[in-house]
């Protein structure tokens, strides 16, 4: 055999490898271990790496039957390593660590088991704070699998009954997918593939709207119509639309896995497992931000955007952007799965087409004082009135930066930077300055766009106010000497309280921002709940005893604006 067909077998042999191994290596998560976390119908609401704003789902949303007061329980034997209670995100929640290096995670509770709800009440009247998220000595709570360590609840960042649970590594904090664990959730249904994006990749991603194409399935392979793309550029990428649902269900849960390969060579693909919090906001870089900023669907990259360095991809032949040359025709397949195994393929063919046709970047024309902005370099503006500069890692992909400047008839001038369709990994610092305020220490910065407000407290340094922020949009300096306002709900000044079973206020604010709260109960500190970030509720308890008490009630906000009340009342 001569040379020639030595190299041509081996290229052959390499093609047959590549198309055939598993891309992604197997899992050897334990099976079985772990029993289900609530006492309730195995449903899931939502599952590990779904597409939420500026995050993915980091576990599985267990379904409560659409109540409350589910119990809820270890999964395997361990103690109880971390509690977390806040306003949102978990709202109420509990860590185990358990004794084959793994940590569960169950949030969005309402009362812990008894022993654990009174050393927590303990430690807040230490701590002085509602809020907290301590460290439990190893050995205080020991837990047996099935044991109730909780009530389900609502609380937090919920929006609705269910408890979120997560399984995390304990020593790296890295999340992984529960349903990799064997859960007794039956899925033989395979993902639905609903719709195919095309990039023109000659350019950024924020500069312009993807072509999509109509898919259908036929004998079991979705394919598109025409079955070749013509697209006239040098360089390509794609994304999909794809949902998965298990048996039983109509839910539109998250995939597990794509992978995408060119003439049946793989080339890239993401997988939704072992991803950890200081990642997830890379969400951003494997959506399609501003189609979804602009009120389109949720697209998922097959291609790595040059911003993003890490996380669920794996590169095999490329970053996923496909060249194209001369009339050849590249025969494209992604191959869809969810954590079962099952999978969609998606077949079509692309090339390129007539040159004269191309599309270039001068196609999609901004305004002026444009400035060029790139991944991996530090971003920096400034003028006579403004200065803001992006960290290295704070950009996914180029784009040509606009800003404005609007002098209204009254107030301070505001700051248009660039707008809300380029997603940001990190905060930046934004200085504006200004000699004009009466009162330079108590100056907020406001950021609004798109109907949602922002604000930080503005430092003063020589003549410049400083904030940071972690999006774009429109930038204002306010002057704030507004205190906050505080409300009592269904309680006044002087009543007799017996009927009562809780004192709930509402605080409100100019700026939205509050920085402290406290509530004395003749001299001493009583524990107000402030789920949600709406109310501050009391609920009757040990701390006070029948008879006439003096109820102090002060609240500050961002810039020190005080607020004072005194009540009196009995019970």
């Amino acid at each position: 055999m001569n040379v020639h067909k030595l190299i041509a077998v081996w290229y052959f042999l390499i093609i047959f490898i590549s198309a055939h191994a598993q891309f992604f290596p197997a899992k050897n998560y334990p099976q079985n271990y772990f029993q289900w976390p609530v006492i309730a119908n195995h449903a899931l609401a939502a599952n590990f790496g779904e597409l939420r704003p500026n995050h993915f789902h980091m576990g599985l949303d267990c379904k409560t039957d659409q109540r409350e007061n589910v119990p809820v329980v270890a999964v395997a034997d361990g103690y109880i390593a971390k509690v977390k209670i806040e306003s949102f995100g978990f709202g109420r929640c509990i860590y185990i660590n358990h004794p084959n290096g793994l940590t569960t995670l169950y949030a969005h509770l309402n009362e812990f088991y008894p022993a654990l709800e009174k050393y927590i009440t303990t430690q807040q009247y230490q701590l002085q704070s509602w809020k907290i998220f301590i460290d439990i000595p190893e050995g205080l709570f020991t837990v047996k699998k099935g044991q109730e360590i909780a009530y389900s609840g609502n609380t937090g960042g919920s929006q609705g009954p269910h408890t979120h649970f997560e399984i995390r590594a304990t020593k790296t904090d890295k999340v992984l997918n529960p349903l990799l664990f064997g859960f007794p959730i039956a899925d033989n249904i395979p993902p639905d593939i609903l719709r195919l994006a095309v990039y023109d990749r000659c350019i950024s991603t924020y500069e312009q709207t993807p072509k999509f194409y109509p898919i259908k399935k036929i004998n079991g392979v979705y394919i598109t119509t025409p079955a070749v793309l013509v697209y006239n550029t040098d360089r390509v990428s794609f994304a999909i639309t794809a949902y998965d649902r298990y048996t039983g269900s109509t839910n539109k849960n998250g995939i597990y896995q794509a992978v995408l390969s060119d003439d049946e060579i793989p080339v890239i693909g993401f997988q939704m497992d072992s991803i950890s919090y200081d990642e997830t906001r890379y969400l951003n870089a494997h959506i399609d931000y501003k189609l979804r900023s602009t009120g389109g669907p949720f697209v998922q990259h097959l291609s790595r955007l040059p911003g993003y360095t890490r996380g669920i991809y794996k590169e095999a032949a490329g970053d996923g952007v496909i060249d194209l040359e001369n009339d050849k025709v590249h025969q494209i397949k992604i191959e869809v799965k969810d954590a079962n195994g099952n999978m969609s393929v998606l077949k079509f063919g692309i090339k390129r087409g007539a040159e004269q046709e191309k599309q270039s970047a001068a196609d999609t024309t901004l305004t002026h004082q444009q400035k060029e902005f790139h991944p991996g370099f530090i971003n920096i503006f400034e003028n006579e009135k403004l200065h803001f500069f992006l960290p290295e890692i704070s950009l996914y992909d180029s784009f040509r930066f606009k800003y404005n400047e609007i002098i209204p008839a009254a107030g301070f001038p505001v700051y248009q930077i660039h707008n809300t369709t380029v997603p940001l990994q990190t905060m930046f610092s934004v200085k504006i300055k200004d000699t004009t305020a009466t009162h330079p220490d108590k100056m907020v910065m406001h950021r609004f766009a798109n109907n949602k407000n922002d604000y930080a407290r503005a430092k003063y340094e020589n003549g410049w106010y400083k904030a940071s922020f972690r999006e774009f949009g429109n930038f204002q300096l306010l002057e704030d000497t507004t205190p906050p306002t505080i409300t009592p709900i269904g309680f006044r000044e002087g009543m007799h309280a017996g009927k009562l079973n809780r004192l709930a206020f509402v605080i409100t604010d100019n700026t939205e921002e509050l920085l402290n709260f406290t509530a004395l109960l003749d001299g001493k500190w009583l524990r107000f709940s402030n789920d949600k970030g709406k109310t501050f509720i009391y609920k009757f308890d040990e701390h006070c005893l029948p008879g006439k008490h003096k109820l102090n009630i002060s609240v500050a906000d961002c810039v020190g604006n005080t607020t004072e009340k005194i009540y009196h009342f009995t019970r």
